[in-house]
């Protein structure tokens, strides 16, 4: 008999194994068929969940019009409906809302870039403030910004969390906030010693320059966004950078301190995105679309696929939770690009909360969440209406626990998620089936299942809210 090939049959895979009668249906690589020595009703169960699963994939690859494996289309055909995002994203205009502009009648507080020298500036005027005080008998200490969570507001003009302009003293002659005092006084030396140099460190060297009065990392890295707001600067500018994390790969090439890069080039684990944005400058490109992976695993798969030559893309991963520099990387990307961002998470809670940093930020830099956001994030996938919608195995779906339904209840009554009812619908899907999954849910069809099927159908659909 005749049948439809799937991706998962592609050099360097299993393809799926026929009963030995050489009739049935076919068994997604990796299974087991229902053969051999069980009773006759595992047998039967087993072979219903073949049918099942050739069936998902199947269904997918008829509507699939990718022009390959004989197939009718072309690979036009399947980013006809990306053209049309890409061509909206660029008709937006180029300058994004400030604070500024909207004249709000509540203060709030935003902080930018500034050049090295501006900041060794801006630490020596506060230096020569706080020694006035002590003369004039006003004690030792910092007015610093309050970043408790109800000085934290998401704005709908802006569609990002700010930070409001509200301070309290911070004095050296209290108890409770005497050794926070000496760590930011000792951190705004170091930073400054560093800024005349006009070099860059990490922030674990910064911690073993005075090990004894830091004592945990933690305490150094924490003043660090105080010292930000104190002065009205970006992190990046205090050039204390943290280790480098994420990784982008695809049709990108740019200028690095200098450097060439061409992240076509870069193999399957891709270029490392420098901690240092500052010196990416340049960005060239010809790809329709970014691709925000959440896991490694899934950018791996991609990289390795060489997806972007195929679909021309830009893809990157933070693997896992969202670091500074790789949301500064997608920002400044988004920007000078102008192309449209498209996310592939896990269908559960934090999935989304992932997303929901890159696009209005998070609540802990909230002050800096004009250069760190990336707005109007499309979600691809995994979405939990795709598990039915691409039949994906009930042995491949979670149970959501208490704590993912604690969250889920969380998300769903953030602003940004009742702004648009298509997200709303998503996550009432999740919390009533009490259903999740994971991207590697998708492997159950074959390992290249996801980069030959799910992606190129959802692309095609213009699958995205």
């Amino acid at each position: 008999s005749t049948r439809t090939h799937g991706p998962q049959e592609k050099q360097g895979e299993m393809p799926p194994k026929r009963p030995a009668s050489g009739k049935g249906p076919a068994v997604p690589a990796g299974g087991d068929g229902g053969g051999g020595g069980g009773s006759s009703k595992g047998a039967g169960s087993s072979k219903r969940g073949a049918r099942d699963d050739d069936a998902g994939v199947n269904d997918a690859i008829k509507k699939l019009r990718d022009g390959k494996d004989g197939r009718g289309g072309s690979v036009d055909e399947v980013l006809r409906k990306v053209h049309a995002l890409e061509a909206a994203v660029k008709s937006q205009p180029e300058v994004r809302k400030t604070l500024a502009a909207l004249n709000l009648t509540e203060a709030y507080r935003e902080v930018e870039d500034m050049p090295g020298r501006e900041v060794a500036a801006a630490i020596e005027q506060v230096m020569v403030a706080v020694a006035k005080n002590i003369l004039d008998g006003e004690g030792f200490g910092y007015s610093l910004l309050s970043r408790g969570a109800t000085d934290q507001v998401y704005l709908e003009q802006l569609d990002r969390i700010v930070l409001k302009d509200k301070h309290t003293f911070t004095s050296f002659s209290n108890t409770g906030s005497v050794r926070k005092v000496a760590i930011l006084t000792r951190v705004m030396q170091l930073v400054h010693g560093v800024l005349a140099r006009g070099i860059h460190v990490t922030k674990r060297d910064l911690f073993y320059t005075d090990v004894k009065l830091f004592k945990d990392q933690k305490d150094s890295d924490a003043v660090l966004d105080d010292i930000s707001c104190l002065l009205g600067c970006t992190r990046n500018s205090l050039h204390v950078v943290a280790s480098e994390k994420g990784v982008v790969v695809g049709k990108l090439q740019y200028t690095e301190d200098g450097d060439e890069i061409d992240c076509t080039k870069m193999g399957i684990g891709g270029k490392a995105i420098p901690s240092n944005i500052d010196k990416v400058t340049n960005f060239r490109s010809d790809a329709k679309f970014v691709l925000l992976v959440e896991k490694d695993a899934a950018f791996m798969r991609l990289a390795e696929d060489r997806f972007y030559n195929r679909f021309p893309c830009i893809i990157i991963t933070a693997k896992g939770q969202p670091d500074v520099a790789t949301r500064l990387f997608l920002s400044k990307l988004k920007r000078d690009l102008r192309i449209p961002v498209l996310a592939l998470v896990d269908a559960d809670p934090y999935g989304l909360k992932i997303i929901s940093v890159y696009m209005q930020g998070s609540k802990n830099m909230a002050f800096d969440s004009a250069n760190l956001t990336t707005p109007d994030i499309k979600w691809l996938g995994v979405r939990p209406s795709d598990l039915d919608k691409f039949n994906i195995p009930e042995q491949c779906r979670l149970e959501m626990s208490q704590k993912d339904m604690e969250t889920g209840q969380h998300m769903l009554k953030e602003d940004f998620i009742q702004q648009n009812p298509e997200w709303v619908k998503e996550v009432e899907i999740m919390l009533k089936t009490k259903t999740k999954a994971e991207i590697q849910a998708l492997s159950s069809y074959g390992f290249q299942y996801l980069s030959e099927v799910y992606l190129p159908l959802k692309l095609q659909q213009g699958d995205w809210i």
